[in-house]
């Protein structure tokens, strides 16, 4: 259910959840996925901030 809800708000924000995972491996930002789909649930404000920071 986490990668689910994470793939939803990374393809408002314009990425794929597979996309959004490379680029935040790239950048070497390190958060697991429960806090990502806790963040895209209930903070889209952080969560558009940390694909802003991988885009």
């Amino acid at each position: 259910m986490w990668i689910q809800r994470i793939n939803a708000a990374a393809r408002l924000e314009g990425m794929s959840y597979s996309q959004l995972m490379g680029a935040l491996h790239k950048a070497g930002i390190e958060i697991n996925r429960k806090v990502l789909a806790d963040l895209a649930m209930n903070n889209p404000a952080a969560f558009k901030a940390i694909v802003d920071k991988v885009k």
